[in-house]
């Protein structure tokens, strides 16, 4: 059963670590099937019937992004709004049909792990700060699995680095 990566990237094209990924998935269509969102509606207008469609035709469902500001970018928010709705996400007999779906998050996030933490920089781990998310698909019944971060993109984004990402976000997406 394929993975459904949906990739939630303003400006992919410019991005390091985002690009790459996708560049990577891209090498194994038997496994993964990659959603542009941006690039699918670059006009912000989401076509909800045909993205809940594409949901319903897959176990496995991560949303890679980047993580700023402490959150996600605006267009995925504009999604969960728009395509998790009433009657078909939750809310009826007939809804729920994210339940039982493995959904995940995969980050690349600039600041290092340790600014994440009570007495870091931030305050927060990021297993705190993206709590809205478990509790958005807990919500709809969906198997939340713990996510895939990238630390420390800011400091450190060479193409020593940017190849050893590819590794362990390749085994996160294996093993969900």
């Amino acid at each position: 059963m394929k993975t459904l990566v949906i990739v939630v990237h303003p400006q992919l094209e410019k991005s390091a670590f985002n690009k790459r990924w996708v560049e990577e998935l891209s090498k194994y269509p038997e496994r993964y099937d990659i959603h542009l969102l941006h690039e699918a509606y670059p006009d912000g207008k989401l076509d909800v019937a045909a993205e809940q469609k594409r949901i319903e035709c897959y176990e496995k469902i991560v949303f890679q992004f980047p993580y700023y500001w402490f959150n996600c970018p605006p267009f995925f928010k504009q999604w969960l709004d728009e395509v998790l709705t009433y009657g078909w996400a939750y809310g009826r007999a007939s809804g729920y049909k994210i339940s039982g779906k493995k959904v995940a998050l995969a980050l690349s996030i600039g600041i290092d792990e340790n600014q994440y933490c009570a007495d870091g920089a931030y305050k927060y781990t990021i297993e705190e700060l993206t709590r809205p998310f478990e509790l958005t698909f807990a919500y709809v019944r969906a198997d939340y699995r713990p996510f895939f971060a990238h630390y420390g993109i800011e400091l450190n984004s060479t193409e020593d680095a940017i190849e050893e990402s590819v590794a362990p976000y390749m085994e996160f997406l294996d093993k969900l």
